[in-house]
């Protein structure tokens, strides 16, 4: 059997659910956001967390607005990613409000480059962006592994959100990619299985 080509294997799969996404109605897509949000703060991460790190939603993904309003209405600190130019890394920036935010890298709304930089990571909640997940916690994103480079060097409470369609049992995924702590969709709330697999995944590259 001829070995799989991850980025291969990647990328038809993004394709796939960029499909779906993009086929959903925008008032069956809202109902399922509100679920969503519902679910991601009822979490006792969520309510335990001073600080919020989450993203500016495009149009296909799960939206993220309700979650930053809300966050902000709780009196928690929010922080938001802005790619650093020349690299693919990125920074977190506290806002106040969506007044600080600006069209950025990929057109992506970001904070504003003036705006203070998140170093303290004590009871802080990071809600990760995902096209599809995996009940590993493993994640399919955009391609950049602008995620995986940050949570390989930071610790802190981790949330991977999708729709329930886009979620899988098993994704094939790299060896630099970072399973997430938990798992939210519209329908249901998972903590990740242990990865049984993994030993027998090492003894076949030895």
């Amino acid at each position: 059997m001829s070995p799989i080509d991850l980025r291969e294997y990647k990328a038809d799969l993004r394709a796939k659910r960029r499909r779906r996404r993009e086929s959903l109605s925008l008032e069956y897509k809202k109902e399922l956001d509100r679920r969503v949000a519902e679910r991601v703060t009822s979490l006792y991460q969520y309510k335990n967390a001073k600080t919020v790190m989450i993203y500016a939603s495009t149009e296909i993904e799960v939206d993220t607005f309700e979650i930053i309003e809300r966050a902000l209405a709780d009196g928690k600190r929010i922080a938001l990613p802005r790619c650093i130019k020349g690299t693919r890394n990125m920074e977190f920036h506290y806002i106040s409000g969506l007044d600080d935010l600006e069209r950025g890298s990929f057109n992506v709304l970001e904070p504003k480059e003036t705006l203070e930089i998140v170093t303290d990571y004590s009871d802080t909640l990071m809600i990760v962006p995902a096209l599809s997940l995996d009940s590993f916690g493993y994640r399919l994103g955009y391609g950049g592994g602008y995620y995986d480079r940050y949570l390989a060097r930071y610790d802190f409470d981790t949330v991977g959100i999708c729709y329930a369609e886009d979620y899988m049992y098993r994704m094939l995924h790299g060896r630099y990619d970072c399973p997430l702590g938990l798992i939210v969709t519209d329908r249901f709330i998972r903590r990740p299985s242990k990865p049984f697999f993994k030993k027998k995944e090492r003894n076949q590259e030895d």
